[in-house]
């Protein structure tokens, strides 16, 4: 999940903020398309009436396309378990990925 520290609804967003939640989306997706076994990234804005800003990213699996145009927070009872040590790791994958195409080291934040 993405979001910003101060408060916005997406019509709020300073057009600043708007391109670069545009960028970092597009890394994100790249990087997460970029793992293995995973067949493509899927970006939500998911909110009820909140005013803040979430944006959620889901990998769905190689091998899942019945999964395909279904909403991915379901996928969680469908798909097999994705275990905790595996999950941190790619997830750390993505992360020092993001840094780097930021021209930053995560290891020094």
């Amino acid at each position: 999940m993405l979001h910003p520290r101060d408060h916005y609804d997406p019509a709020d967003l300073p057009d600043e903020m708007a391109a670069e939640l545009g960028v970092l989306t597009t890394h994100l997706t790249r990087h997460m398309q970029a793992l293995p076994n995973i067949a493509r990234a899927h970006v939500y804005r998911i909110g009820d009436g909140g005013a803040h800003l979430h944006v959620w990213f889901f990998a769905r699996p190689e091998g899942q396309a019945q999964l395909r145009g279904s909403w991915l927070v379901v996928w969680d009872d469908l798909l097999p378990e994705y275990p905790a040590d595996i999950a941190e790791a790619d997830a750390a994958i993505v992360a020092d990925a993001l840094f780097a195409s930021y021209g930053g080291d995560r290891e020094r934040h």
